[in-house]
């Protein structure tokens, strides 16, 4: 998925995601499986909220994602915030042309779900490994069945505030654990109204799924955690978190 016009009116939409959570989770799973890791690579970074909070943690970050629109709104925080992170614009599943290896990968905020395939999925995974140290940590995040199929299908979401209001529909897709989302936004210029429109195409798999293309891209799963919390997923757990370790591949 590459945002275009959406890019300059995500971070006002998404103004109250959890981002400090992700923080919190990942320094919590880095202070325990890489206590001492330094280099950091978020991959879909989107506007660079989380890199950037990563930034201003001692950390040395680097930021990839798919859209220019969306690099081009995180570049511009980075004076404001103070803040040192490396954008570049790559595809996930090819990710490559870094002058060192990292001690993290991080995808986060669902970004994975927006690859349609299994076979895309596990070429991200292929792509990561080869950019992290032995024994380096990839931590992410998707929506897990009961979202999907519960949360999301075939319920309406809105929202409206003096600057931007948006309606959101959504549907199952046709491919198994997919979901559609038709948005509608209004967003405010000066005395008018001025609209997007966009259709965003999500899909997850199955806990064992994920683990068994982790395995085969030779990562060690060492927990899968819901909702944030370092506790196994319940059944109505919305976002599933694993935590995985680069093997050595003799």
């Amino acid at each position: 998925m590459i945002y275009q016009g959406f890019a300059y009116i995500y971070d006002q939409l998404m103004k109250d995601a959890p981002y400090d959570k992700w923080v919190s989770f990942f320094e919590a799973a880095i202070s325990t499986y890489y206590h001492d890791a330094k280099k950091l690579l978020d991959v879909g970074c989107g506007t660079g909220e989380i890199a950037i909070r990563l930034a201003k943690r001692d950390l040395d970050i680097t930021g990839v994602d798919l859209s220019e629109d969306m690099l081009t709104v995180a570049q511009s925080k980075l004076h404001e915030n103070n803040a040192k992170v490396l954008f570049l614009q790559q595809d996930m599943r090819e990710l490559g042309g870094f002058v060192e290896p990292f001690d993290v990968v991080t995808i986060c905020c669902d970004s994975i779900n927006y690859l349609e395939t299994a076979q895309d999925v596990q070429a991200t995974f292929r792509a990561v490994y080869q950019q992290l140290k032995q024994q380096g940590l990839f931590i992410f995040d998707v929506h897990s069945l009961y979202k999907i199929h519960t949360i999301f299908a075939g319920h309406t979401f809105a929202d409206q505030d003096e600057d931007v209001s948006f309606i959101w529909n959504s549907f199952l897709g046709d491919e198994p654990n997919s979901i559609e989302h038709d948005m509608s936004f209004f967003v405010r210029r000066e005395d008018v109204y001025e609209r997007y429109d966009e259709v965003h195409y999500q899909r997850t798999f199955t806990i064992e799924e994920y683990t068994s293309w982790l395995e085969a891209a030779s990562f060690e799963v060492l927990t899968v955690c819901g909702d944030f919390q370092f506790a196994s997923p319940s059944p109505s757990s919305e976002r599933l978190f694993f935590i995985a370790r680069k093997k050595d591949n003799m």
